[in-house]
């Protein structure tokens, strides 16, 4: 099992979608199929060129993705394929490591997600109704 770590670059785009779009269709499925084309259509191009994007290699295939700024993790998933084997875990450590994460938004309709988050010992601290783009996806704010 070799696993690296090392940051995306725009070749990579493609395989982050598609990890992305895995993620989702298993976790996220209060998004309307309207904001699921949006997101798929926006993260690319609005979000991806503006944030360091590191990615999780499994024996040279990436099976996920991480992002964080300031300390707020922006961004964790995996390939549906790969979800409860560790993966999401060791990103995270790292992303805590090496970019002093130490809060994350979520879903508050993603219970896997609240649940993740709280094993690695985040509290709930706050909630928002819309999300970060204005949409009716309320958000749980944690810290650890």
């Amino acid at each position: 099992m070799l696993q690296q770590i090392r940051l995306a670059t725009l070749k990579d785009y493609p395989r982050i979608m598609e990890i992305w779009e895995s993620a989702v269709k298993a976790t996220h499925d209060f998004l309307t199929e309207e904001d699921f084309i949006h997101f798929k259509q926006v993260i690319p191009k609005d979000y991806l060129p503006n944030l360091e994007v590191f990615l999780l290699i499994e024996n040279g295939e990436p099976v996920g993705f991480s992002s964080a700024m300031e300390g707020n993790l922006e961004m964790l998933f995996i390939h549906n394929d790969y979800r409860g084997k560790g993966y999401g875990k060791k990103l995270f450590h790292f992303m805590k490591e090496k970019h002093g994460v130490t809060k994350v938004d979520v879903n508050e309709q993603n219970h896997q997600a609240i649940g993740f988050y709280e094993k690695l010992g985040f509290r709930r601290t706050g909630r928002s109704e819309k999300d970060g783009s204005g949409k009716n996806y309320p958000i749980i704010h944690m810290d650890l």
